[in-house]
């Protein structure tokens, strides 16, 4: 059971009233509010309700869409606790991989061409929102080799929804290690290129000291951390400087010319509005400040 705990002020009488969390009073309204709010709440691109699974495997997803980075995710809905939302979704994940044509088509269709041609297929994900996970669905999804997010959501009052990660395991570590590997390999074709190399791996190390659940994904323009979102987008190394993309409004920080910039509205890759340039390891320590900022509010 989480432990948070809401309270509204009365500012009229100067005193504070506990707003008791609940459960929704059947899984479809927790579904229906996800669904409506989906990039929003998860950083994840709508494409279908209860899609069907065709006769043979004879199921529905609950929810399927395509996150930042361009994996499908499969989101799965328990009103309460539920042990079976992992199994039931781990078996549509297996599904999806048999059917990528399938949902190639989809995203076409809803989402353009370009977006369908992108798919990243190494990074198929896993969202189970639900009530509340025992400490058995912890350690499963840990055991597992595929992206899995459990998150515990709450309602509080008539208008207020929490959304809580209570484990979040990533099946790209592998993958992960392989893309920096390579790009050592290509970096230390010169003392300049290895600096570099040194200093992604400075921002590497920052971004993942973060908190828990900061998971990477690679592609081929970009790295990005996320958590539920993406909060941070690191490009490959440039001669001599690093561009590393925050989830932060420009507007919120005090601009230094060679360091920060505004973004928003300017073709990059990753996501983000904000542009940190990182040319040395004073960099990396005077931007933390906005990693931590780009991380809570993801």
């Amino acid at each position: 059971m989480s432990s948070l705990k809401l309270f509204r002020t009365d500012m009229t009488k100067g005193g504070m009233t506990e707003v008791m969390p609940r459960l929704a009073e059947v899984e479809a309204d927790v579904q229906g509010l996800v669904e409506t709010h989906m990039e929003t709440l998860l950083g994840v691109r709508f494409l279908a309700s209860e899609y069907s699974t065709g006769p043979v495997h004879g199921g529905r997803i609950d929810s399927l869409g395509l996150d930042e980075n361009g994996s499908p995710v499969i989101v799965e809905y328990k009103r309460g606790v539920d042990a079976g939302v992992i199994h039931q979704g781990l078996f549509y994940l297996s599904w999806l991989m048999d059917h990528r044509a399938e949902v190639e088509r989809l995203v076409r269709d809803r989402l353009g061409a370009k977006a369908a041609s992108q798919i990243l297929w190494s990074g198929p994900r896993l969202v189970c929102i639900a009530g509340d996970f025992t400490r058995y669905d912890v350690h499963a999804v840990r055991e597992h080799r595929r992206s899995i997010d459990l998150v515990r959501y709450r309602l509080f009052g008539s208008d207020l929804l929490g959304l809580e990660t209570v484990a979040s395991v990533s099946g790209g570590t592998q993958t992960a290690r392989r893309e920096r590997r390579r790009t050592a390999a290509r970096a230390t074709a010169d003392v300049q290129g290895a600096a570099m190399v040194e200093l992604a791996a400075a921002v590497d190390e920052a971004l993942l000291g973060l908190g828990d659940g900061v998971n990477r994904v690679e592609r081929k323009q970009y790295r990005a951390y996320r958590r539920l979102r993406n909060f941070a987008c690191l490009c490959p190394p440039q001669r001599t400087k690093l561009l590393l993309y925050l989830k932060i409004d420009p507007k919120d920080v005090d601009l230094i010319p060679d360091f920060t910039r505004d973004v928003s509205g300017l073709g990059h890759h990753g996501t983000g509005d904000l542009e940190v340039q990182l040319r040395t390891p004073k960099d990396v320590e005077r931007a933390q400040g906005l990693f931590r900022a780009s991380y809570a509010a993801s």
